[in-house]
């Protein structure tokens, strides 16, 4: 698929190339410099955004404010994190920047299947993730389509998930990735539908990962066999698509619509990144039951943005 769009920016036209790279999740766009982006450009990522899930663009040479700057035509951005303490962002100027930019080095390692922040009730719309250094082999991110997950599940199946609430919390990632003794580890806890209702698309997804505590209303033991029945259609490799980094890619994915997983396959080698997310709304199930907070105010990490 290829799509052109004409800025607004007098002098300068994008001719913005859409290419999938499986026909379930990721697509490359050439053609767009995100530091002269303009609405024009960024309405045409965001359609591509919508239709394959993720999207990523090679060498894009930026700091972290023009980055911002570019996060902002997709919507509001939210502060860096609800939980993790910030660190110093490298090459960013701004008060903002600094609030807004999350930077992350080999400390932690995001290697869990997750949808961000479905701790908090109103997780986020569009991550963005820029890569500044990475080891030269390994560190790849996968990217599962949670929209395709759900419309391959046998109908019995399907029918099911549209009636569970699951309870998401903090807690819950900490103690699979063994990270027991963070102070916030019960700061935020929420019920999400099982099931989505992607509000631009009309899609519906399967909103799980490893922020997932139980499946309301059953045992632990019911519960667990659950989500891994859920899991396993998930992460089938025909609804995966594996993305190798570069210095200066820059990666989107609609979080409403996927999950995804940092390969921890690279030893001590230096991996620097850094992430932006735009404002999400409370998710609504296929019921037009919205989702619950339990425990945690997320309104001073990011305002209501689309479910």
């Amino acid at each position: 698929m290829a799509l052109t769009a004409t800025t607004a920016k007098p002098g300068q036209s994008e001719h913005i190339s859409v290419d999938a790279i499986t026909p379930s999740a990721g697509a490359c766009i050439s053609g767009l410099d995100i530091a002269k982006a303009t609405h024009e450009g960024a309405s045409v990522v965001r359609a591509a955004l919508l239709k394959h899930k993720v999207v990523f663009m090679r060498d894009q040479q930026v700091n972290a404010d023009q980055f911002l700057e570019f996060a902002e035509l997709f919507g509001p951005t939210t502060l860096h994190h609800p939980i993790a303490q910030r660190e110093a962002v490298s090459d960013g100027e701004s008060l903002k920047a600094k609030a807004h930019v999350y930077e992350r080095d080999n400390s932690y390692r995001s290697d869990h299947w997750h949808t961000d922040v479905t701790f908090i009730d109103r997780p986020v719309s569009i991550s963005m993730l820029r890569c500044i250094k990475c080891p030269s082999v390994g560190g790849d991110t996968l990217f599962a389509n949670t929209v395709t997950a759900y419309q391959r599940l046998p109908e019995p199946l399907r029918t099911l998930a549209d009636s569970l609430r699951a309870v998401h919390s903090f807690g819950a990632g900490l103690r699979r990735v063994s990270k027991w003794g963070h102070p916030d580890m019960n700061g935020f806890v929420t019920e999400h539908p099982v099931v989505r209702v992607h509000s631009e698309t009309g899609e519906s997804s399967l909103m799980l990962g490893s922020w997932v505590e139980h499946i309301v209303g059953v045992s632990q033991e019911a519960s667990a066999g659950l989500i891994k029945i859920f899991q396993d259609y998930i992460l089938k490799p025909e609804n995966v698509v594996r993305w190798s980094w570069k210095p200066g890619d820059l990666a989107i994915w609609d979080n409403r619509a996927t999950q995804h997983y940092a390969a921890n396959d690279y030893g001590d080698a230096e991996r620097h990144m850094q992430r932006l997310t735009i404002a999400g709304g409370i998710p609504i199930g296929v019921d037009g039951r919205k989702s619950v907070p339990i425990c945690g105010d997320a309104s001073t990490f990011s305002s209501i943005g689309p479910a």
